[in-house]
């Protein structure tokens, strides 16, 4: 069985996976959510990129695995740093599944996408507390809790998602959203893929997972599985066992 290793996105650290990682480790499942650069004990780096998180995710996988591969679980905006890892180090990949994840693979950043007609209805700009071009971050207010529960956590008991909402990172960086990379045939589509759609998610909507899942199709060797959640955007934290038999039942695969 391969290891998993969870990579959460925006705002998020190692700790949202909490829930998700008793449960694989319950079912002999081995597993490790790591923090991603700018984000949990990372937060502060300076002009992270979607290849500098990368890169920093491709030695901690390598350490994680010792050299094997690996099955990837990438959430939110850590797909971008997921889909650019796959690329530069594909032999680490056992497997990659995406979970209402960003995946730009045909030559846009992913905030691009922003404006897209498939992310229409979407919560995650009315968060937006500052000028980007100013903080060179997107910067979220978790003090405007009715705001933050209403887009990640809205199928989460409140105590939970108050918690977590205590436990944000207020900045993502911009970088991760404004760099465009090549992915190939080659190296990212030799990688097995699931793309796991929140149905209910007001964060990334349901069509623009959709369409992500469509555009991954075209780069790979091996058709990709799509499989719907009914949840909102943080299963991880609202339907941790349904979140855990999905990856268990994908693993490697």
């Amino acid at each position: 069985m391969n290891t998993v290793v969870l990579v959460h996105g925006f705002w998020h650290a190692s700790w949202c996976w909490s829930p998700v990682t008793e449960l694989l480790s319950g079912h002999g499942v081995p597993c490790v959510a790591v923090d991603l650069d700018g984000h949990g004990l990372r937060a502060g780096t300076p002009a992270v990129t979607a290849t500098s998180a990368a890169s920093l995710l491709i030695e901690q996988l390598r350490t994680i695995g010792r050299g094997e591969p690996v099955t990837v679980v990438a959430h939110s905006m850590g797909g971008v740093v997921a889909t650019r890892a796959a690329e530069l180090a594909p032999e680490l990949f056992a497997g990659l599944i995406y979970l209402s994840a960003f995946a730009p693979v045909l030559g846009l950043p992913a905030g691009a996408y922003i404006d897209q007609p498939e992310n229409l209805g979407e919560h995650v700009t009315g968060l937006i507390a500052a000028d980007p071009a100013v903080t060179g971050t997107l910067r979220i207010d978790p003090a405007n809790t009715g705001a933050v529960r209403d887009c990640f956590y809205h199928d989460v008991p409140r105590p939970f998602a108050d918690a977590a909402i205590a436990l944000l990172t207020p900045d993502g960086p911009l970088g991760v959203t404004t760099e465009a990379f090549d992915v190939t045939t080659e190296r990212f589509g030799r990688i097995p893929v699931t793309y796991l759609v929140c149905t209910e998610d007001r964060a990334v909507p349901p069509a623009l997972q959709h369409r992500f899942a469509k555009e991954i199709n075209t780069k790979t060797i091996t058709p990709v599985r799509v499989i719907e959640l009914p949840t909102a955007h943080s299963p991880f934290l609202s339907h941790p066992g349904v979140l855990a038999d999905a990856i268990q039942a994908r693993n490697g695969s």
